[in-house]
This record gives structure tokens, sequence and C-alpha cells, in this order.
């Protein structure tokens, strides 16, 4: 007869293993997040100045003042 032996074995996770994972992620991250959050912000921030400068050509009729609380500043 053949006898047949299972050996089960443990998978275990180690301090280390996880320290070096999250530095991996954090490095990753930081890469591709960098550009992604640049472009965004670009985009964000044109949309905002063309609101703005919309708003102050429809109000261009009043002053200053005025303008600045109805529209915001740009700078």
């Amino acid at each position: 007869m053949l006898r047949e032996e299972t050996s089960v074995k443990q998978n275990t996770i180690k301090r280390k293993h996880l320290i070096s994972s999250l530095f991996t992620g954090l490095i990753i991250g930081t890469i591709a997040g960098t550009p992604l959050g640049w472009i965004a912000h670009q985009y964000y921030y044109q949309q905002r100045l063309a609101q703005i400068l919309l708003c102050r050509e429809r109000n261009s009729n009043q002053p200053a003042a005025v303008v600045d609380s109805i529209c915001g500043r740009s700078f």
C-alpha cells in the first residue's frame, strides 16, 4: 500500500512583509497619484477661472466691490 502524507503548509504573514508591502504601495501611489492630482487641479482651476470671468463679464456695469462680492476673486 502506498501511504500519502499530506502536510498542511501554514501561510504566515510576517511584519516584515506587511511593512515592505506598505512602502511599495505608498511609492506606487505617490508616483501614480501626483500627475493625476496635478491634472485634476489644473482642470478645476481653469473651470473656476472661466466661471469668475463670465460672472465678471455679466456684472461689468456694477462697481468693483459689488462684483467682487458676487463673483469672488480670481487671485
